[in-house]
């Protein structure tokens, strides 16, 4: 028997044209459902990154909050609760994302971390010189003590908070009077005197610019800087701290022994009239022992060598 076979169908179907033919209807069925998708957006994934901000210059002792916020590989936004920690030094965080800066200045680039389901997201902190609340928890404290808090006669006010650490005693209240709160031998007070230490030992640790020769203040006028004296120094006069403009200007001044204060007098701050430079919060005296004024006949003890924060002392004789 013989068989003829049309020789255009044989060809149409051999194999090199056959596969061409699918080849050609393959790619035209990709391209008409490529046209054709819609895309429903699925729900928000995996963590696959983490943007913590902000990236922030802070003055010693400033406080900061960060925010974490994690996002898929599409960009959406997913619900993290990130672990919070300091990996390049700069200060501390705790677990809601505070930071507090330190006491050494410097660029700590990506030292805040959050990580959530091992991904993690950086920040950077530049600490700065500025002195900005340099007490830190302690800066609502009138009075810190190691062991006892005594007021020798009445009348007497402290019109701010008091702490004993490690010691738990006050002696004299009443008729002497506290406003603020008290702490004896509790966290609180303990706290706040690591703080009052931390502050102590970094204005210490400052180098000394200027030996003030004689070691009395009085009648002078001032630039910013560190002023020291091994002994005792006086301000028992009009002192101008000029600080040539700069709102951030920064005044050290630090004693081997003794402040012995004279009467208050009007005085050019830092461009401001202020009735007492010595009522300046942010302007350190760093003395180891009593400070003794004998205008008002008051002895302040020696907390207050990590800040000038004479408004809120003890006004004990």
């Amino acid at each position: 028997m013989r068989i003829t076979t049309n020789d255009r169908t044989s060809r149409a179907l051999s194999p090199p044209s056959l596969m061409a033919r699918l080849a050609v209807a393959v790619t035209l069925a990709t391209v008409l459902s490529a046209a054709c998708d819609i895309h429903t957006p699925s729900a928000p994934g995996s963590v696959f990154s983490i943007a913590v901000t902000p990236n922030v210059t802070l003055g010693i002792n400033a406080t900061q909050q960060f925010v974490a916020v994690g996002k898929d590989a599409e960009g959406r936004i997913v619900q993290i609760t990130p672990a919070w920690s300091v990996v390049a030094g700069g200060g501390v965080i705790d677990n809601a994302g505070m930071f507090t800066a330190g006491l050494v200045a410097g660029t700590f680039a990506n030292t805040v971390k959050a990580t959530d389901r091992g991904v993690s997201g950086f920040a950077s902190v530049i600490v700065t010189n500025v002195l900005n609340n340099i007490l830190g928890s302690a800066n609502t404290y009138g009075i810190l003590a190691g062991s006892t808090v005594t007021c020798a006669g009445a009348p007497g006010t402290i019109n701010a908070d008091v702490g004993v650490s490690p010691g738990s005693t006050t002696t004299g209240f009443p008729p002497c009077t506290i406003t603020g709160s008290t702490h004896l031998a509790d966290a609180t007070a303990g706290s706040a005197q690591g703080r009052l230490t931390a502050a102590y030992n970094y204005l210490a640790g400052r180098p000394c610019g200027t030996t003030v020769t004689p070691a009395d203040l009085g009648g002078r006028t001032l630039a910013p800087g560190v002023y020291c004296a091994a002994t005792s120094m006086g301000v028992t006069g009009t002192v101008t701290l000029d600080g040539q403009g700069d709102a951030n200007a920064v005044f050290i001044f630090q004693i081997g022994s003794t402040l012995v204060t004279g009467a208050s007098q009007e005085r050019l701050v830092a461009g401001r009239q202020l009735r007492d430079a010595r009522h300046r919060d942010d302007v350190p005296w760093q003395h180891p022992r009593p400070h003794v004024d004998h205008a008002r006949g008051q002895r302040h003890d020696a907390w207050a060598c990590a800040g000038a924060k004479w408004r809120r002392e003890s006004r004990h004789q």
